[in-house]
């Protein structure tokens, strides 16, 4: 099956919407400034009940569940054999080396000594405790994002290797051994986001007294797995339709269509997963508590309906609005479930509370610009996208 050759899309690259992401930039910078400057203290409202605020929640946990499209497209692509979503492979990579920087970003900001992150890696001083959940999760995230860039690389090395400069050697000689590698780099590429996914949920079995019971369950490895392949897709749909109103270029609805049916097979997994766990657990009763955690789970439950049920009526069409807004709905069910397990659905006890500070916020939306602004410089520079470049003047 022949596709499209992926092409750099061109275009200015200083728009007014770049000058909106370089404003958020800014503002993120100032704040991670003091941060760094004057300490967590100074900076976010994280406290020793909640040591772990947005940028784990959101920047991490939410954002690489998000980032998982590059995992999924490869689950389909190399492993199920369905070639004919070939060209959304390099711009999931893309998103999903992005996100998994973007999370590891963060990591850094949320550290308190982050000058001995280097340490991580290198197994200071065998002194790790390598049953630890939480040491996994570090390194198969270290790990995964290395993967990513590996595997994205043929990208920047196919533009090198046609320009004449100091790169072309470096593109000429190192192009064919990526590709020669590529097939033990894929299995990485699907190991490693396997492991580590799986144990963000596993990280809080353990906390059988802190965590709401309608969220403490056995089943948390799982419903971490299943719901961030859901949410790897649906950000793939999310950039492919924005990227292609951005850079005027044509709608991959086929494709698109095709993954509706296979996201909400997931999504429709991922609720009954949580609906038959309640019940046969004898926590049914804790849903209708007309309480505020009752009221979340039920609107993680009614998005998650929602999501399955819209895009389950929109496979196989053309219509884009449609899979958009199923794949936001699928963004924000999972992003919403993980969320809850880390900040909403936990309790330390003693009264401790948590609400995020105008710092962290700010920095968190500075994350983000940087991402999406590299995002752009790539495809307007680099072959990512499939389809013909866009004409001067394009958005974004």
């Amino acid at each position: 099956m022949s596709h499209p050759k992926p092409t750099p899309v061109g275009g200015k690259l200083l728009t007014p919407f770049f000058g909106v992401l370089l404003l958020f930039w800014a503002l993120g910078t100032a704040a991670g400034t003091v941060r760094f400057l004057q300490g967590l203290g100074a900076a976010s409202a994280m406290n020793d009940g909640y040591p772990w605020g947005i940028w784990i929640a959101v920047d991490v946990v939410v954002g690489t569940a998000l980032g998982s499209g590059g995992f999924a497209v490869a689950l389909l692509v190399y492993i199920l054999n369905r070639g004919k979503f070939h060209p959304l492979v390099r711009p999931a990579l893309l998103t999903s080396a992005l996100g998994y920087t973007a999370g590891a970003t963060a990591i850094v900001f949320d550290v308190g000594r982050y000058w001995n992150l280097w340490k991580v890696p290198l197994a200071y001083n065998g002194r790790y405790n390598w049953t630890s959940g939480l040491l996994e999760v570090a390194l198969c995230v270290m790990a995964y994002t290395a993967v990513l860039w590996v595997e994205i690389s043929p990208a920047f090395l196919e533009r090198w290797k046609e320009q004449p400069g100091p790169l072309q050697g470096l593109a000429r000689f190192a192009l064919p051994l990526v590709e020669k590698a590529f097939p033990v780099v894929l299995a990485f590429g699907v190991v490693l986001p396997a492991m580590h996914q799986s144990t963000l949920g596993s990280l809080f079995l353990v906390s059988v007294t802190k965590l709401h019971k309608l969220w403490h369950t056995p089943f948390l490895p799982a419903l971490f797995l299943v719901s961030c392949v859901g949410m790897g897709y649906a950000a793939v749909v999310v950039e492919s339709v924005f990227s292609a109103r951005a850079f005027r270029r044509p709608l991959e609805t086929r494709m698109l269509s095709d993954l509706a049916g296979i996201m909400a097979g997931l999504t429709a997994v991922f609720l009954g997963l949580r609906l038959v766990d309640i019940v046969l657990r004898g926590r049914l009763g804790l849903a209708f508590a007309l309480d505020f955690h009752a009221l979340v789970f039920w609107l993680e439950v009614a998005l998650a309906a929602v999501a399955a049920g819209m895009l389950w009526t929109s496979r196989g069409t053309r219509d884009a609005g449609a899979l958009l807004r199923g794949a936001f709905a699928v963004m924000a069910a999972g992003g919403l479930y993980r969320v809850d397990v880390y900040l909403t659905a936990f309790d330390p006890g003693n009264g401790w509370r948590y609400f995020p500070s105008v710092g962290e916020i700010l920095v968190t939306l500075g994350i983000v610009a940087v991402e999406t602004m590299v995002y752009i410089y790539i495809v307007r520079k680099y072959p990512i996208l499939a389809g013909a470049p866009a004409p001067a003047g394009g958005r974004a």
